[in-house]
């Protein structure tokens, strides 16, 4: 297994360009635009005046409500105005937006180091819609074409895209849609049932791009003994390549946030051991470049060559943890391809079935016997899917969506957020405001939270935090409104 872990601490970080595509189509009325835009403040309020945010709004057409505004207090003033003027009408055509926010990307004549795009939606896309009614079914490359060529160019060629993170909100969007559209760009799709926590999933997406401090980073492993191959490579929806001949391998991994790690699975053939009783034989040589983000330096590492025992006779020589971990996450999450298929299919029985074997199987690990906590989370994602794809019914109102986004996390490696209707989590304050929210706390096993950084923990804590004060402060003022309330009554005479 090759992996590579991104510095920590507290190190300096890259400016950020912005760009934030807001779905405000006649779906998005009411509560939804105000809970988006109360979103939008949190987002404007924590980045800092380096950084750069134009707000991109579409329905039928798009139009750039800002074009990248310095996070001045000025800046932040005039982002936060623009905001509150949205208004809520017509159909969706995310192609229109995407093309929008491309536009405001490569028209840039200053760039600040990391660019991201970060693209909201509640409904379906009419540019799929008429497609589907066209023809037969929609086909994966129909998503595709709602991507500017500006987010999906090839590492290999040394063109590296800018990630669209996508957010389905509520029940009604395109989850497909949203999927693909990170997938093709290396973003991640969230997905956010439970309205009123959009800004949470907001938070915990600006709080991985703040902390970006590695970019354009490539992972090349040569084999060292002539007689050792690389078979096969598990990357996820990371671009890789395996030469010809099975001599070397290359993972183009792109930007790490602080503290992110990923794991990369090799499957090698070794040859049989001709050496003295003793020897060792060398077999790969893992070497990493990339760009630091903050000084813009290029950065090459090259590891010692990994080795194995090669003894007289054979021993149980005991497995790595860590190995044995990957090999369960990277399992499950083609299983979890594999039941989306099932449910795909109309098969939801079958899909759970997959799930259920393998919930089973991670139970059974050795890395669940050696007590690895992140098996838990793995676990309890499984029998959550489990839930969601039982019945036809429950995978279309939030099984798909579910299901998708943690293909996105366990393909990227990267957390994505799945904020459900979760009655049971109502606090008391909740009740003054205008959606149920989740009370303020982070568990060490919730399953969301398996690939969350420090960073995005943090901010995903204080967006909580920010809410909960939000609802107790509309609490005290419906109270004190009843109380000063006068208690009269009128009588009329005839």
């Amino acid at each position: 297994m090759t992996d590579i872990t991104a510095a920590g601490g507290d190190p300096p970080r890259a400016p950020v360009d912005l760009v934030t595509v807001l779905d405000v189509s006649h779906s998005m009325s009411g509560q939804k635009l105000t809970l988006l835009k109360q979103a939008m403040r949190f987002v404007i309020a924590n980045l800092s005046p380096d950084d750069r945010l134009s707000v991109v709004s579409f329905n039928m057409k798009a139009r750039r409500v800002t074009r990248l505004v310095r996070m001045s207090e000025a800046g932040k003033a005039l982002s936060v105005s623009a905001v509150e003027s949205l208004t809520a009408g017509g159909c969706t055509d995310i192609a229109e937006g995407l093309r929008m926010a491309a536009m405001v990307l490569d028209q840039r004549r200053h760039r600040n180091a990391v660019s991201s795009v970060m693209l909201l939606s509640d409904g379906q896309d009419n540019y799929i819609m008429m497609r589907h009614q066209e023809s037969s079914g929609v086909q994966a490359n129909d998503y595709e074409d709602l991507v500017p060529t500006t987010f999906t160019r090839t590492c290999a060629d040394g063109e590296w895209s800018v990630p669209i993170h996508t957010f389905g909100f509520g029940n009604d969007h395109d989850a497909a849609a949203m999927y693909i559209i990170a997938e093709a760009t290396g973003g991640t799709f969230s997905f956010v049932e439970n309205e009123a926590v959009i800004q949470d999933a907001f938070a915990q997406c600006v709080g991985g791009l703040l902390s970006v401090v590695v970019q354009e980073a490539r992972i090349v492993v040569a084999c060292v003994h002539p007689g050792v191959r690389v078979m096969s490579l598990k990357s996820g929806s990371y671009e890789s390549r395996i030469d010809k001949d099975g001599r070397a391998a290359t993972v183009w991994v792109g930007e790490l946030y602080a503290d992110e790690e990923r794991h990369f699975l090799l499957i090698l053939t070794v040859p049989r051991a001709e050496a003295t009783v003793g020897d060792t034989t060398a077999l790969l040589n893992v070497s990493f470049s990339y760009r630091d983000a903050a000084t813009g330096a290029d950065v090459s590492v090259s590891a010692k060559d990994t080795v194995v025992a090669r003894p007289e006779h054979a021993a149980d020589a005991e497995r790595s943890v860590e190995v044995e971990w990957e090999r369960v996450r990277v399992d499950a999450a083609e299983d979890i391809v594999a039941a989306r298929a099932a449910a795909q299919r109309g098969e939801h029985q079958e899909a759970a079935a997959i799930l259920k074997n393998h919930q089973r199987a991670v139970a059974l690990s050795e890395a669940a016997r050696d007590g690895a906590p992140v098996t838990v989370a793995l676990e309890a994602e499984l029998q959550e899917m489990r839930r969601h794809v039982s019945n036809r019914q429950s995978y279309a109102l939030s099984g798909r969506a579910y299901m998708l986004s943690g293909m996105s996390a366990h393909q990227q490696q990267r957390a994505t957020s799945r904020q459900m209707n979760l009655v049971d989590e109502i606090s008391v304050e909740s009740m003054a405001a205008p959606a149920a929210a989740p009370p303020v706390k982070l568990a060490s096993n919730e399953p969301t939270l398996s690939y969350a950084t420090p960073a995005m923990r943090a901010m995903l804590l204080r967006s909580r935090r920010a809410r909960e004060a939000s609802a107790e402060g509309r609490s005290y003022k419906l109270k004190k409104n009843m109380q000063e309330a006068p208690n009269t009554v009128s009588l009329r005479h005839h």
